[in-house]
């Protein structure tokens, strides 16, 4: 958590100095570089004292949009709160306590889930606790197959 700095003078700038500074052209770079990663694991490594973990995916989703490639963010943002929420991977059995711990890390992907994909992602969410991947499943990055099965690459039309 940062006491307010990160948001005073051009932080998008500051953002990016730190990015090129560490030897990538993008912040889509930097971020699946480290596809584990929390938002906050990342703004620390940017600037623990200046750059917040909303900033770093408001940069993400910028670039996703640009590029086409707001789907692959989304599937990469399941893998960090997934990784956050269930280190060891998915639960062998959906038992009450797995089952809130899911819930978690499901509703932590939504809240990170820009509006045009939040139909489909609410979908991924319900197959995987009707169809649950094997246990100990956990994706090393958005080009997961699991993943790509239930969020594939075709970008959400805008309404």
């Amino acid at each position: 958590m940062t006491d307010g700095r990160s948001w005073k003078g051009n932080w998008k700038a500051r953002l990016y100095e730190r990015v090129r500074e560490r030897g990538y052209d993008s912040l889509t770079a930097f971020a699946e570089a480290r596809p584990t990663a929390s938002l906050v694991a990342l703004a620390r490594e940017l600037g623990r004292d200046d750059i917040a973990g909303v900033q770093v995916f408001s940069g993400l989703v910028a670039e996703a949009e640009r590029g086409k490639q707001l789907t692959r963010l989304v599937r990469g943002q399941f893998v960090r709160e997934l990784y956050a929420c269930l280190p060891n991977g998915w639960p062998s059995v959906l038992d009450d306590d797995a089952r809130l711990e899911v819930a978690i890390a499901l509703g932590h992907w939504f809240a990170h889930t820009p509006e045009t994909h939040k139909e489909r992602v609410d979908r991924a969410g319900d197959a995987l606790l009707a169809h649950p991947p094997p246990p100990g499943w956990q994706p090393l990055g958005p080009d997961d197959e699991l993943l790509r099965r239930l969020l594939p690459d075709e970008e959400a039309s805008v309404n």
